[in-house]
């Protein structure tokens, strides 16, 4: 049944906050236990990935899987600013080393959503002092574990500030046309990130002076905050930042980010707004990644465009947990597109999907959806682009941030009471895959 050659990589993605739990030191720590935080639950000890990543990397291993992307967590490496926990370190040693032991090749992500408090109380995602200080982190992490690593993602979905202030500008003129409900498939469902827009509208004035205390600041600019144009190119400078940081102390390093790309359509009238929002989410990002070792592409659904904007989901068409149109098919799309952006500007850069994945309780539907964007996969293979590479988002069901653990995207399922993995056939089809 194997649809790609034994050197292409077949596995599943997590993130540190979302599945390790106890993240103490973390901007979304804070967050999610604020009076009146935007999160349906805080994630406490998420599903125990830091003390049960031997068993969940051995679960992959034994379905044939071949490789594991997973965040090292600044905010365990750095909890005080210049102060690095030696003992967290040996942590990550040993989840490469079990990678390693289980034929698992590990794909290291850098930062995932979430920065250490002190990040944010000095300005955050907005601040030069970032810059530097993510370098650096990037730095010590490879001069102590670079033996071990061979793929890394500095920054997972590089764009997110962009799209989650485009989404709030166009929540607020809702709320001002006096919309009163939002449409299935419409806002919340244009972001690939678990995020409650109406309860972050409605308690942004009781948020303020909680902020303040916690970040300094009435307006943190933590990672996924509405990122402004100079916070936008700040980030790109971070990334090759740490990539020359790194690179300084192992050449050889595979190294690139991942960006949230939809399959941007339109229909009639609205061809320019379709040409701006790629531009938004792709394209403008070009000369600052062309020099990469491979680009990360992350993608779920589609987008599509009219002459008044973004539009609902078609009538009658399947949704999913997060209020995406159920659509597979957009994978093979953005990577036919983004290949032949690269091509056009001189490099035939190699493309690791590092997410794709469907939230659903019907396991038969993660399956389909598996199939149909993995022939996608297959097709661009043939077309000769050079993708190396499918993760499929995620490992297990987790920590989905605002929306809290009600959304189920995992390959394996998991009883939060007492902690016990459940793998789903889908794990198993992956795996033959």
């Amino acid at each position: 049944m194997s649809k790609f050659s034994s050197d292409f990589l077949v596995g599943a993605a997590t993130a540190a906050h979302q599945v390790e739990g106890n993240n103490i030191h973390s901007d979304y720590w804070a967050m999610e236990h604020m009076p009146h935080t935007t999160f349906n639950e805080p994630s406490l000890d998420a599903v125990d990935h830091y003390n049960r990543y031997e068993e969940d990397i051995r679960l992959m291993a034994r379905a044939g899987l071949s490789a594991y992307r997973f965040s090292i967590e600044w905010a365990r490496i750095e909890p005080e600013e210049g102060k690095f926990d030696e003992t967290e370190i040996e942590h990550y040693r040993k989840v490469l080393e079990c990678c390693h032991a289980n034929h698992i090749t590990p794909i290291v992500t850098m930062l995932h959503f979430t920065s250490p408090v002190w990040v944010i109380r000095g300005g955050g995602w907005e601040s030069e002092r970032t810059v530097e200080a993510f370098a650096r982190y990037c730095k010590y992490v490879v001069e102590q574990l670079g033996d071990l690593m061979g793929y890394v993602v500095t920054i997972n979905e590089a764009n997110m500030g962009l799209q989650v202030a485009a989404i709030a500008e166009r929540y607020k003129r809702q709320m001002m046309a006096k919309m009163s409900q939002m449409q299935a498939g419409g806002l919340e469902g244009t972001a690939q990130i678990g995020m409650n827009f109406n309860s972050m509208m409605e308690n942004m004035q009781l948020q303020k002076q909680e902020n303040k205390e916690v970040f300094g600041t009435e307006t943190p600019q933590n990672f996924v905050a509405g990122r402004t144009p100079e916070g936008d190119i700040l980030v790109m400078r971070a990334h090759q930042a740490a990539k020359a940081a790194m690179k300084a102390i192992k050449p050889e390093l595979q190294i690139g980010l991942s960006l949230s790309l939809h399959d941007v359509q339109s229909i009639e009238g609205g061809e320019e707004n379709a040409l701006h929002e790629w531009d938004e989410e792709f394209s403008h990002y070009i000369p600052y990644i062309l020099e990469d070792d491979f680009f990360g592409l992350q993608n779920y659904t589609r987008s599509v465009y009219g002459a008044d904007g973004i539009q609902p989901a078609p009538q009658g068409a399947e949704l999913t947990q997060m209020d995406y149109e159920f659509y597979p098919q957009a994978l093979e799309h953005v990577i036919r597109r983004v290949s032949g952006e690269f091509r056009a500007n001189g490099k035939d850069m190699p493309i690791m999907i590092t997410e794709n994945g469907v939230a659903t309780d019907d396991d038969t539907r993660r399956v389909a959806f598996i199939g149909k964007a993995t022939d996608g996969v297959v097709s661009c293979i043939q077309s000769r682009i050079p993708v190396i590479g499918y993760m499929y988002w995620s490992l297990m069901d987790n920590f989905e941030w605002q929306k809290g653990f009600s959304m189920t995207f995992g390959l394996i399922g998991v009883n939060r009471s007492t902690q016990e993995r459940m793998p789903k056939p889908s794990l198993e089809y992956l795996g033959k895959v």
